[in-house]
């Protein structure tokens, strides 16, 4: 709980405030319109957005983001039509409990054309967010607020004007939604637990006890949600529907994030040793480790299951995974400490 403890004297718990009404005029400076499937990824330390073309791995642009220090997660809306950026203000790469972040830090969201990377709107909050989620129907943006006690603010997915604001844990970092959509999921960071929301009418439905700071909960293609333990070096597996604990990983590692294969498989990010683990469907069994980069990250699939995309925040790398053969394809050069991406289908 290092990480958590240095931020929790420095941070304060305070409200949105208005747009940009303490940040600066951040924008983003607009690449050629991309027309073929692509896959952007956030550099953190480059505030920028590498642009990737997913079939020839070649660079399609890059997207820079002004006035908006250490980017950190990326989402798709999901008509495809909007990016949303999360960025904290501070450098999450050495834990997500926020070790580099001092007394004041804003965090901000920026909602992107999907196309372009142009500025549609952008807000600023007075605490550090890690991830901004779109709602399953695409009309909202929930983005945590990382303060004690902390809270969910829910937006307006087209100007982010905020709608509602809904108190969770301490610390809160990662918002993420069941494979459903029927349920948010809130990792309380210094609270050791997660607060699950119904999505619809916006209220607290359950507090999971999980492990020692926990990030995300990642939702997996088999009805369950992985939540990375970061301090407890484990998973908490947690049932979507249900919102019981149904088995927990306890791995030895740091996780950075979890994720389900079009195969089944779990994967999970080792970035203290730069490498995949592999676990079997369904079971604790690890069936193999792949070396990927320094500090692997994110992981995200191609809608066909062919290919994963894996970022290495440390080796400024994003690694191109076989899915069928657990094997790097190819490692592509991006911008500084790369963490989040999304794959975009035109």
């Amino acid at each position: 709980m290092e990480t958590l403890k240095r931020i929790l004297a420095a941070v304060l718990p305070l409200a949105v405030v208005a747009l940009w009404g303490c940040g600066g005029d951040s924008s983003s400076v607009p690449i050629k319109a991309v027309d073929r499937d692509a896959v952007f990824v956030v550099n953190g330390a480059s505030s920028m957005i590498s642009v990737l073309d997913a079939a020839s791995l070649e660079s399609l642009g890059t997207i820079r983001l002004e006035d908006s220090p250490f980017p950190h997660h990326i989402s798709l809306s999901p008509d495809r039509d909007s990016l949303v950026v999360a960025i904290p203000g501070a450098d999450l790469s050495e834990g997500h409990g926020g070790g580099h972040a001092g007394h004041g830090v804003k965090g901000k969201l920026l909602l992107l054309d999907a196309r372009t990377g142009a500025t549609r709107a952008a807000r600023q909050f007075d605490a550090m967010n890690h991830n901004g989620a779109f709602s399953p129907d695409g009309t909202e943006v929930w983005t945590a607020q990382m303060t004690m006690p902390g809270s969910v603010v829910v937006v307006d997915a087209k100007t982010l004007a905020p709608r509602q604001t809904i108190d969770v844990g301490d610390m809160p970092a990662e918002v993420t939604f069941s494979p459903d959509g029927k349920y948010a999921f809130v990792a309380n960071g210094a609270s050791d637990n997660v607060t699950v929301i119904d999505a619809a009418t916006k209220t607290v439905v359950k507090t999971v006890p999980v492990g020692a700071n926990p990030v995300g909960a990642w939702p997996g293609n088999d009805g369950l949600m992985y939540v990375d333990n970061e301090d407890g070096k484990s998973l908490t597996v947690i049932d979507a529907s249900t919102h019981a604990v149904v088995h927990t990983y306890a791995l030895g590692f740091t996780p950075a994030m979890a994720a389900t294969a079009p195969t089944g498989e779990l994967w999970v990010t080792d970035t203290e040793n730069g490498r995949l683990i592999f676990f079997a469907a369904g079971t604790t069994t690890s069936l193999q480790e792949l070396t990927t980069g320094e500090g692997a990250h994110a992981i995200t699939f191609s809608p066909d299951g062919v290919t994963a995309f894996v970022t290495n925040q440390a080796a400024g790398t994003v690694s191109v995974v076989d899915v069928a053969s657990r094997s790097v394809r190819k490692t592509l050069t991006v911008g500084d400490k790369p963490n989040g991406l999304v794959f975009r289908k035109n």
